[in-house]
């Protein structure tokens, strides 16, 4: 009967069993404190990155360049330019009035402003702003033969390759020669290309009339060509009450098809990072952060040297490996862009004769943003290792774990069915309506669907009898079908997942019962709970039995639940105690017969359980 004793783990001593769930529970507790100690700090990091200002800034400057009528003609602006001539028309008119302000608004020099204009008073323009064009040479695509009579000219899509380098027009100065790329300026992706830096360039004047004349002298001797196919315009301002950059580029497209597609970056960007007090805690919280990446890292050496290949096993392990690239990952991007702000910053505000490139400086910052994003995204998703201690989360990993088999063979069926309907539809509507496009607007288009968000007229409008025909048999097989298809196996699991913990297969929730323990004892220490006592536990059981009274269980079921319960604890009193005893000991014969017949009352419970289940499916099969 000695042996007995070591039936768990294959002999494993009791006590030495119970001292290693002990030492794992504290240990994961550790960790989860530990951790949540790093997430705080990574929160107060990312959001002291974020100032509410940022999108101030930028409404109010694409408010004043992008909404801004041409003077006479209400309803041309940046966003409504079709025409070369509209593009003038706002170069000439609002693009001037928006850079250049000369005085307060009763034409008084308010402030000393040391030849440089100041937008809307408060936000300094940055040396001079500049416009950039590229174009392509004439031949890059072939006229069919039975047009060539009436045109043998032919300018194709923008394309590296199709590039046009030579001088053209006046060929005297900057706007009218080419200048080649500089090879660490980031590429520009548009509606219709993708465009490199370089190009013909002119800067602006500080000066308003002299710009004005500049744009006239351009606009009369057509610097736009039928080559021409995209225009920045590129500038910078800087508000020092708030200690922001905003960086603006002006995009205007000339697609291959004629006329032209606009659009617009505002990027609202704190370069000069550490500047107040709460600046440099945040700095102290960078720092605290990189601590936490080398700890976190010796951790997953060990753990790696401990499972080797098993650590792989661990979809965890995984996520913690993937959390330990991108946070490395934001810590070069944070040095980078520090190193290329400090090294640059300077020259460009000594430059005020010059544009001032501050957008290379913005598209790093912003890649840095982009990165602690995504890791505080997967910082919070790693939050549900610790779960299993709540009923309710390990209710829903659970569920997750269980059917995700089966929605991975729905989600086969279903994107088959709907890349079917965005091919359809891509073709069908594609040169009519917007939101199929392309391809990709196409998908996006019937996610939107699903969502409500349709545009019912265009699809119909696009083709009368094939329209409504794609519309109402998407909205019944993926709508009404798939979706409750997907729901019925989320549904039905969850309902598997928590009839498993009714009835007791559920895991052991140790760490929830460290954390609800120890929240007690230190209430009792500070005298503010009384200590729980036997008189207490029984009332507890009496309010159990009167709920169950309630719920339709009768007399003899509640007795049998009750009696169970007893010989429960009595067992893991016994068998689970955390006071260290010997390796070996004796089973008395009423400690054996307790187990025997709690076993028993078990298999009664199965066995009812079974025979409720059987009745159930016979009514099931009389219903069919």
């Amino acid at each position: 009967m000695a042996e007995a004793s070591r039936w768990y783990l294959g002999g494993t001593p009791k006590h030495k069993l119970r001292y290693r769930e002990d030492v794992e529970i504290r240990t994961t507790l550790q960790e989860l404190l530990l951790y949540s100690i790093f997430l705080i700090n990574l929160c107060i990091l990312t959001f002291g990155m974020v100032n509410p200002h940022m999108y101030y800034l930028n409404k109010v400057m694409s408010s004043l360049f992008l909404d801004t009528s041409v003077a006479g003609e209400e309803r041309t602006n940046f966003k409504s330019i079709r025409s070369i001539t509209d593009f003038w028309k706002f170069m000439e008119g609002p693009l001037l009035d928006g850079l250049y302000w000369d005085s307060w608004y009763n034409n008084e020099n308010l402030y000393d402003l040391k030849n440089s204009s100041r937008i809307y008073y408060e936000n300094i323009l940055l040396g001079l702003p500049r416009v950039r064009q590229l174009k392509v040479r004439n031949g890059t695509c072939k006229v069919h033969s039975f047009f060539r009579s009436l045109m043998d000219e032919c300018y194709d899509k923008y394309t590296s390759k199709n590039e046009d380098t030579a001088d053209f027009g006046l060929k005297q100065h900057t706007e009218w020669k080419y200048s080649s790329p500089r090879t660490n300026s980031p590429w520009h992706w548009g509606f219709v290309g993708v465009y490199q830096n370089g190009g013909y360039i002119f800067t602006l004047s500080k000066s308003k009339s002299e710009t004005l004349n500049k744009f006239i002298n351009l606009r009369m001797n057509s610097w736009i060509t039928r080559g021409t196919r995209v225009i920045f315009i590129d500038f910078s301002v800087y508000n020092a009450n708030v200690n922001l950059f905003c960086i603006i580029r002006l995009v205007a497209e000339f697609p291959a098809t004629g006329g032209i597609l606009t659009s617009w970056q505002f990027y609202s960007v704190k370069l000069l990072r550490y500047v107040s007090f709460y600046d440099y805690f945040i700095a102290s919280c960078e720092i605290i952060f990189c601590i936490f990446i080398i700890v976190f890292t010796i951790q997953e050496i060990k753990k790696l040297k401990e499972f080797k290949f098993a650590y792989f096993k661990s979809i965890w392990n995984w996520l913690e490996l993937l959390l330990l690239v991108l946070c490395f990952s934001t810590v070069f991007f944070s040095l980078y862009s520090n190193m290329q702000i400090y090294r640059m910053i300077g020259r460009l505000l000594r430059n005020t004769e010059k544009y001032s490139d501050f957008y290379f400086l913005a598209y790093w910052h912003i890649y840095y943003n982009n990165i602690i994003a995504i890791t505080i995204f997967f910082a919070w998703i790693k939050i549900f290792k610790f779960i299993s201690f709540n009923k309710t989360m390990s209710q829903l990993s659970s569920t997750l774990s269980r059917c995700i088999k089966d929605i991975i063979g729905f989600a086969i069926m279903f994107f088959i069915i709907f890349f079917a309907y965005a091919q359809l539809g891509f073709l069908v509507f594609g040169s009519q309506v917007d939101d199929f496009s392309t391809f990709q607007n196409a998908i996006f288009t019937q996610f939107r669907i699903v969502l409500g968000d349709f545009n019912f007229a265009g699809i119909q409008q696009a083709n009368r009898i094939l329209g409504p025909i794609y519309f109402i048999t998407f909205i019944f097989f993926v709508f009404f079908v798939l979706l409750n298809m997907f729901l019925a196996i989320i549904n039905d699991t969850y309902s598997e997942v928590k009839a498993d913990y009714s009835i007791g297969r559920r895991p052991d929730f140790q760490l929830g019962k460290m954390i609800k323990k120890s929240y007690n004892n230190a209430l009792e220490k500070l005298k503010l709970k009384k200590p729980e006592t036997d008189e207490d536990k029984k009332r507890e059981n009496k309010d159990l039995a009167e709920k169950a009274r309630r719920e339709g269980f009768d007399e003899k079921e509640i007795q049998s639940a009750e009696q169970m319960k007893k010989w429960k604890e009595r067992l893991e009193k016994k068998y689970y105690s955390t006071e260290i005893q010997d390796d070996y000991q004796t089973v008395t014969q009423q400690e054996f017969r307790d187990l025997f017949l709690y076993a028993v009352e078990l298999e009664k419970e199965l066995h009812y359980v079974s025979l409720k289940l059987n009745r159930v499916m016979r009514k099931v099969s009389a219903l069919q």
